[in-house]
């Protein structure tokens, strides 16, 4: 496999993997609707970095010591489990106490907190390592320079991501007019809420 194969192959691999709807879109999507682009971007962008961070440490050899090392894995399994959880739990909680017309304004939320959010939330996933230590190799040719065909690699999904992150935020405000209102900022956040949570009680026991 050459390695303009090897780009196509990988970009097709995780052109699926960025479209299947997961916990990153939810978080985009939320933000975007009930904090505007500048938050949803800071999300987008948060979500890129831990990806292209976990290409880096992949090609450096460092994520492969992550995937051999249950203990290593579980701990960072856990904590990640934890992080969504409570994140989760506290749009539930807000929900529960207050009236849809007394929600507090969720345009407060800034591109910097966004921006936290979304790399802390991929950083904490070590799926994503294992997904990368498990795909990446497959896709790198025997004679080509290992770390920079993997950062390479890493950025083709990260530019995917991005492209997928573009749609998903110009959706958000097409629909903003409608989707705004307090009812429905109340539904979403109470959705969101709920499968942030799952997604954290399913990383802890799978």
């Amino acid at each position: 496999m050459d390695l303009s194969t090897s780009v196509v192959s990988f970009a097709a691999v995780v052109a699926l993997l960025t479209i299947t709807p997961g916990l990153d879109t939810a978080l985009i999507l939320r933000t975007s609707l009930l904090s505007g682009k500048r938050a949803a971007w800071g999300v987008a962008l948060g979500i890129q970095l831990g990806t292209l961070l976990w290409g880096v440490l992949t090609a450096a050899g460092l994520a492969t010591l992550l995937a051999a090392s249950q203990l290593a894995y579980d701990i960072l399994r856990y904590a990640g489990a934890a992080y969504l959880v409570v994140m989760g739990l506290r749009m539930l909680l807000a929900t529960r106490k207050a009236a849809p017309a007394d929600l507090p304004d969720a345009r407060e939320v800034r591109f910097r907190t966004g921006f936290r959010r979304g790399l802390v939330t991929n950083l904490l996933n070590p799926k994503v390592g294992a997904f990368y230590v498990a795909m990446l190799p497959q896709f790198i040719p025997a004679d080509a320079p290992h770390a920079a065909v993997g950062l390479l690699l890493a950025g083709v999904h990260v530019a995917e991501g991005l492209v997928w992150s573009t749609g998903l935020i110009a959706f958000a405000a097409a629909m903003s007019g409608v989707l705004r209102s307090p009812r429905v900022r109340l539904l979403l956040d109470r959705v969101t809420g709920t499968v942030i949570v799952g997604f954290g009680v399913r990383l802890a026991v799978d």
